[in-house]
């Protein structure tokens, strides 16, 4: 196996910072504090902890908010269902990136569920002073979803299931293509 030791670097995951040493070869492998997994998409640090990689997303889906704010969110020519549907397939997709290598803890499932009930709330019309329950305009705009992001995770439970008719197949391609064929 050849390793290319101008784009490797290592790091360890401790509470305390530890001195590691790695070498490749004949070279010392530079160890870092943070480490950018799939190309700067999910930030990891040395400590284990995600929270800089949370506000990333959080950030990421307020500044597409931002950008849909006047062009479609408060726009009362575009219909909820509109609103809704750029919702589902546009801030939900930035706002979750990664979503399956946090730790969901409540802080966090907290924050995920504001940014989403930040959106939610404007496509509904209302601010944060109209006092309305979070779970009532939940239910209102969106009555078919079983729950949020961050509530499906903290159970356990993953919100972006597939479908039961999907999944592994019951026997693989070359199994079936070598059973006999049928007149």
């Amino acid at each position: 196996m050849r390793i290319s030791t101008s784009k490797s670097e290592s790091m360890v995951l401790a509470r305390k910072k530890v001195e590691c040493l790695l070498r490749v070869g004949e070279e010392v492998l530079p160890q870092v504090e943070e480490f950018k997994y799939l190309f700067k998409y999910i930030l990891f640090t040395s400590e284990g902890r995600m929270e800089r990689e949370i506000d990333r997303r959080i950030g990421a889906a307020s500044a597409v908010m931002r950008a849909l704010n006047q062009s479609v969110v408060v726009k009362k020519e575009l219909s909820r269902k509109a609103k809704l549907s750029i919702y589902r397939s546009i801030y939900v997709p930035v706002l979750t990136y990664g979503h399956h290598h946090w730790v969901m803890t409540e802080r966090t499932r907290s924050r995920i569920q504001a940014a989403e009930m930040s959106f939610l709330r404007r496509v509904a019309g209302l601010s944060i002073r109209d006092r309305g329950r979070s779970s009532d305009i939940q239910e209102e705009l969106t009555p078919h979803r079983e729950e949020s992001v961050g509530v499906a995770r903290a159970s356990g439970q993953d919100a972006f299931r597939t479908p039961p008719f999907r999944g592994v197949p019951d026997m693989s391609h070359r199994e079936a293509a070598s059973w006999p064929a049928q007149d």
